[in-house]
C-alpha cells in the first residue's frame, strides 16, 4: 500500500533546516581540522597501481570528534620490531560544506591525479590540530544517520594513524610539512663547499723509458708488487713505475704498469723486476728513446681542493726544433737569399712551409719566401718569392715549426703528445700524477693543467621539501634536513642514482653543490635494520655449499 499522502516524508524546507542547525552544531562544537586530498602522481601502466602520490592541496573544514573520549583502534603495540601505533580516530564532517567549498577546487584538478571529486575518499589525509597528528581516511560512512526526512546531511570519517611510504607532502603549512620530516627511507649526501684547481709541472728530457710492456700479469697476488728498473747510466736518472692490480674470477693480477718517473740518460734498454707482492709469473719489458725529448717527471705544485674524483691532465703538445736561417740584400735594399744552417726537425715532409722575414725599418715592402722540406721532415732551402724593398741591413729569417700547420703526430717518427693520469686523497686532494705515455719529440718544456673541481665554490641553502636534482645523471630527490655545518644532505623519494661530482641543484632556493659522496644507508630509521638481520641469518643458514633444507 502506498504511503499516506497527506503526510510529508520530508519537505526540501525541512531537509534545508535539518542540514543549517547541523552546519551550526559542527561550527560551535567541533574543531577545525585541515582535510588534504591525495593525488596520484604515477600509476602502473599494466595494472593500473598506484606506485606514487602526493599531498600538495590542504582545506581546512569544521568537524565534530566522535571518538571524543580518546582514540580509538588497538592503540599502542610493542612488536619485535619497535612500537605500532594504531590510533584511530572518527570525525564528522557536513556533506553540504565539504561540497560546496572543497569539491569544486577538487574538480578543477586533472582527472588522472583526482577520480573522484564530489565526496571525501578514502586514502585522503586528515591533519588533527589537536594532538599534531596526521590521520589517512580509510572508510567514508555516508549513510549515517540514516536518511533524515529522505537525505543524508554529513560524512563519517574513520581515520587511521597516516603511516608514511615516502609520498610527498607540500602543503606550504610547516607544522603539516614536518610531520614527516624524519619519516620515510632517507639517505645522505656529502657535498663540497669550497674548490680550488690543482696545479703541476712537467720535467723534460732524453734517454727516457718510453713505454713499459707488461708480457705476463702474473697471478697470486695478495699485495701490489714493487717495480724495479735496472740503474741508469751515471749521467742519468734511474726511472720508477707502479703497478696497478686487479681481480678476475678471485685471482689478483697485474693490469698495468704506470711510469711515476720515466727517468734519462739511457742508452741501453733496462730491465724491469716484478718484486714482491706474494704472486708470480709477471713479466715486464720496455722501450727506451734515446736521442728525442719526452715528459720524465710531473710533479703537484699545488694539490688543490674538492675533487671527487681523479680530474684529468692535459699536457701541450711537442712543437719540433724550429729550422734557423740568414738572409742578404743586394745594393737597393732587396733580399736576394736566404741560407739555411740548422735544419730543425718535425716538420711536414717533402713540403713546404712559410718563412718569415723581419720587415724593414722605415719605408719599404717585407719580403717573403717559403722553405723546403726532405723526406724526413728536415729544412733543406729557401726560395724567396718577394724580395721585398727598403731594407738596410740583410732582415732575420724564422722557419715556422707550429702545431697547427707543421708536426705530424702519433707515429714512432713524428711528435707525440704526453698524457698522464691524477690521483687524490680522500680529501679530495690531488696527490699524484702519473705518466702514461711520456711523449715525444718535446723541445721544450710543456704546461701541464690540471682539470678544475666539480665546484670552486657551492652557493646556497637547500630548503625543506624542496626538490632537487642531480645536473648530469637526472635523479631527483626531496630535501629532509641541509647542515650548512658539515655541507651533509639528507633526502627522501630518490628516483634514480646519483653520480659523485655532479652538481646538485635546488629547485626553489637554486642552491649549487658538487656530490662528493652518496650514502644509499638509511642511518636514521632505529627499525630498519634489514643488513644486521641478513647478516645474522647467513650465520645461521648456509646456502654456500648446498641448500640446508635438501635438494627436490
Amino acid at each position: 500500500m502506498a504511503l499516506n499522502p497527506f503526510f510529508l516524508q520530508g519537505s526540501q524546507t525541512e531537509q534545508r533546516l535539518v542540514q543549517e542547525l547541523i552546519n551550526e552544531q559542527l561550527r560551535m562544537y567541533g574543531v577545525d581540522v585541515t582535510y588534504i586530498p591525495r593525488k596520484f602522481v604515477r600509476r602502473n601502466t599494466v595494472i593500473r597501481e598506484i606506485e606514487s602520490s602526493k599531498f600538495d592541496d590542504n582545506y581546512v573544514i569544521e568537524a565534530y570528534v566522535n571518538t571524543y573520549e580518546g582514540h580509538s583502534g588497538s592503540g599502542d603495540i610493542l612488536t619485535k620490531f619497535g612500537m605500532s601505533l594504531r590510533d584511530e580516530l572518527t570525525v564528522t564532517i557536513s556533506k553540504e560544506r565539504f561540497e560546496d567549498f572543497i569539491s569544486p577546487f577538487l574538480e578543477a584538478e586533472s582527472d588522472d591525479e583526482i577520480v573522484l571529486s564530489s565526496r571525501p575518499r578514502e586514502g585522503d589525509l586528515i591533519y588533527f590540530p589537536l594532538g599534531q597528528r596526521l590521520f589517512e581516511v580509510k572508510f567514508v560512512e555516508h549513510e549515517d544517520p540514516f536518511y533524515q526526512l529522505g537525505k543524508n546531511y554529513v560524512y563519517q570519517l574513520k581515520c587511521e594513524l597516516f603511516e608514511y611510504e615516502d609520498e610527498v607532502i607540500d602543503t606550504s603549512i610547516e607544522e603539516i610539512d614536518t610531520q614527516i620530516q624524519e619519516e620515510g627511507y632517507i639517505t645522505t649526501l656529502t657535498l663540497l663547499g669550497i674548490g680550488a684547481t690543482a696545479s703541476a709541472s712537467a720535467v723534460i728530457n732524453n734517454g727516457y723509458v718510453r713505454e713499459v710492456f707488461l708480457n705476463n700479469d702474473g697471478s697470486g697476488y695478495t699485495s701490489t708488487p714493487v717495480i724495479r728498473f735496472t740503474d741508469a747510466p751515471d749521467s742519468g736518472s734511474t726511472a720508477t713505475a707502479v703497478a696497478i692490480t686487479t681481480n678476475r674470477a678471485g685471482v689478483f693480477s697485474i693490469q698495468e704498469i704506470r711510469l711515476t718517473n720515466a727517468g734519462f740518460g739511457y742508452t741501453e734498454t733496462p730491465s724491469v723486476y716484478i718484486e714482491g707482492g706474494g704472486g708470480t709469473g709477471a713479466a715486464a719489458t720496455c722501450l727506451i728513446e734515446p736521442t728525442q725529448s719526452g715528459v720524465i717527471s710531473l710533479s703537484v705544485d699545488d694539490g688543490g681542493s674538492g675533487y671527487v674524483v681523479a680530474p684529468t691532465v692535459t699536457i701541450t703538445p711537442p712543437v719540433g726544433a724550429g729550422a734557423t736561417a740568414s738572409s742578404t740584400i743586394n745594393g737597393i735594399g732587396s733580399v736576394t737569399g736566404a741560407t739555411v744552417f740548422t735544419g730543425g726537425n718535425f716538420y711536414l715532409p717533402s713540403t713546404t712551409v712559410s718563412a718569415t722575414f723581419a720587415a724593414p725599418v722605415g719605408v719599404g715592402t717585407t719580403a717573403k719566401g717559403t722553405a723546403h722540406t726532405n723526406s724526413v721532415g728536415i729544412v733543406t732551402g729557401i726560395t724567396i718569392t718577394d724580395p721585398g724593398s727598403g731594407y738596410a741591413s740583410a732582415p732575420a729569417v724564422s722557419i715556422g715549426n707550429s702545431a697547427a700547420d707543421n708536426q705530424y703526430t702519433n707515429t714512432l717518427t713524428g711528435l707525440s703528445t704526453a698524457t698522464a693520469v691524477a690521483g687524490i686523497s680522500t680529501g679530495g686532494i690531488v696527490t699524484a700524477i702519473r705518466i702514461t705515455n711520456p711523449g715525444y719529440g718535446y723541445s721544450s718544456t710543456p704546461s701541464v693543467t690540471v682539470a678544475a673541481p666539480p665546484t670552486v665554490s657551492g652557493v646556497g641553502t637547500y630548503q625543506f621539501n624542496e626538490e632537487v636534482v642531480g645536473s648530469s645523471s637526472g635523479t631527483r630527490a626531496r630535501v629532509k634536513e641541509w647542515d650548512d655545518t658539515t655541507n651533509s644532505l639528507k633526502v627522501s623519494n630518490v628516483s634514480g642514482t646519483f653520480t659523485n661530482g655532479e652538481i646538485l641543484v635546488g629547485a626553489a632556493s637554486s642552491a649549487t653543490f658538487a656530490i662528493k659522496q652518496h650514502d644509499e644507508r638509511d642511518l636514521y630509521d632505529k627499525y630498519t635494520e634489514n643488513d644486521e638481520i641478513e647478516s645474522e641469518a647467513d650465520l645461521i643458514l648456509d646456502f654456500t655449499q648446498s641448500n640446508p633444507f635438501g635438494n627436490y
